[in-house]
């Protein structure tokens, strides 16, 4: 999906919301668990009940890779059942050099044909250059993440009054490849940083992860984070998908999505009326 195509799907639903589909067999309903594949029903129900409030789906590989031949057969099934118009993000955070790294993007990209991919960026140019060279295909850079462990190395420096090592991913990225194949992940859990970072990277999409069950504030990232196509796309993983545990999971997890989707929209509304 390019971005052009990506942006008239925001317009369209008037979101910029992605589901988060990490589907934890100890959390899935009891009642599915006896099916063949509870972890593909789990999502087939997810998808169906979210799909028109939503832009994209994001797969955590772990809760997939961990059950072997038959969980990557539950990722396929997934990943088909997904509508071709929604942007398909692999969350699988690789990062290597060279031949792995070409490898990893033909599993994700040719095999899979997910839309994008999570590369972390610590091993440099050429542990990233493998995945852009595939057409309309997304590398999405973790570069300020939302867990408590971003504040080891993400928020710190080398020299006194020296950028900021997440700062750094952002700049030198942005020579490695365009907006229109590039995105970074940018954590809601640090909403004070979204001006300084929309700044380092005016045009480019931010995948959003931490709003719902890590408490991100969407107000603040929107109003500091959108750019003139939006450039966000806002992930919610626990806080839709586990909103019910019981056999009404998919009608409460459509409530949840309804209610950030609605927030989005307004958003939207306000960002039209100022221009």
């Amino acid at each position: 999906m390019n971005r052009k195509d990506l942006f008239a799907q925001i317009q369209k639903k008037q979101s910029y919301l992605c589901v988060g589909l990490d589907a934890d067999l100890h959390r899935i309903p009891k009642h599915l668990l006896h099916l063949d594949d509870p972890i593909f029903e789990f999502n087939k129900q997810i998808i169906d009940a979210t799909k028109d409030l939503c832009v994209a789906y994001k797969p955590n590989i772990a809760f997939y890779e961990a059950h072997g031949a038959k969980g990557w057969k539950s990722l396929e099934k997934t990943l088909a059942y997904i509508p071709q118009d929604h942007f398909t993000i692999a969350d699988a955070k690789r990062g290597d050099i060279g031949n792995t790294s070409r490898l990893y993007a033909k599993a994700f990209f040719e095999q899979l044909n997910f839309d994008s991919v999570t590369v972390a960026p610590y091993m440099g140019i050429d542990s990233v250059a493998p995945f852009l060279e595939f057409d309309e295909k997304w590398v999405i850079l973790l570069a300020l993440t939302s867990n408590k462990g971003s504040q080891d190395f993400q928020m710190s420096t080398q020299d006194q009054g020296a950028e900021l090592l997440h700062e750094k991913v952002l700049r030198v990225a942005q020579t490695w490849g365009d907006p229109d194949q590039l995105m970074f992940v940018i954590g809601a859990t640090h909403p004070e940083k979204f001006e300084k970072i929309r700044q380092l990277a005016p045009h480019n999409f931010f995948l959003v992860p931490g709003v719902g069950a890590q408490g991100g504030d969407l107000n603040a990232i929107s109003h500091y984070g959108r750019n003139e196509q939006l450039g966000l796309l806002v992930n919610s993983s626990r806080g839709i998908i586990f909103a019910g545990e019981g056999e009404d999971f998919a009608e409460k997890a459509r409530l949840s999505a309804a209610k950030l989707q609605e927030q989005m929209q307004r958003v939207m509304d306000i960002s039209i009326g100022a221009e």
